[in-house]
């Protein structure tokens, strides 16, 4: 996965959008991640190709907002990715 795909921070939106479509397996893998509460420096490092020795907040909100994101696909985007729909 190319970094130029990746935003610092998923789109905040009610609805599934399209960076929720093409990251998927990003959001599983990184939900997978956490619970087998593996370090966040290693996830970032895997995942988004980032350094958090070198920029740790940057890094660190990387990770939290797009595992935060992972989290609300698992309680309601799911169903609308299920669905074909963004609406």
């Amino acid at each position: 996965m190319s970094q130029d795909q990746l935003l610092d921070q998923p789109p905040d939106s009610a609805v599934l959008t399209d960076y929720d479509r093409a990251h998927t397996t990003l959001y599983l893998r990184l939900l997978d991640a956490d619970a087998d509460r593996a370090d966040w420096r290693e996830v970032v490092s895997v995942l988004f190709g980032l350094d958090a020795a070198h920029d740790e907040e940057r890094a660190r909100q990387v990770h939290e907002s797009h595992l935060a994101r992972a989290r609300w696909m698992t309680e309601r985007g799911y169903r609308q990715l299920l669905q074909g729909s963004s609406h």
